[in-house]
């Protein structure tokens, strides 16, 4: 329906893309984009915005769906030591350039398919 409504109007949406605590629920970063730019692009923006003004906060981990299921994500998470919870596409294949935990990921969403 979405889709239908973009169509008829020719107007574009905005997306918020949002860093939470899960622990307190307090928003640590938000990020606006509009429809052109994909949600695997905005994922260093986040994790910087974090920290960068929250100076005693430590991430963890970060949770995403498959529209951040990217090599390059799982690459910069690792740099930061941040552990990725993100599901990974359909299709993606096991690859020697793709980082470990990417592959793992794929490896054992293979048998859920």
């Amino acid at each position: 329906m979405q889709d239908k409504w973009n169509v008829k109007n020719k107007k574009g949406y905005l997306k918020i893309h949002v860093a939470v605590d899960v622990k307190t629920k307090q928003i640590l970063a938000l990020e606006v984009t509009d429809e052109k730019v994909h949600d695997n692009k905005v994922i260093k923006n986040l994790v910087e915005g974090v920290l960068n003004n929250n100076q005693d906060i430590k991430i963890k981990s970060f949770i995403g769906d498959g529209a951040y299921d990217s090599n390059g994500n799982f690459k910069y998470l690792k740099e930061k030591r941040i552990q990725p919870i993100i599901k990974v596409k359909r299709n993606s294949i096991i690859s020697s350039k793709n980082n470990k935990i990417r592959n793992r990921e794929v490896n054992s969403n293979k048998g859920l398919s």
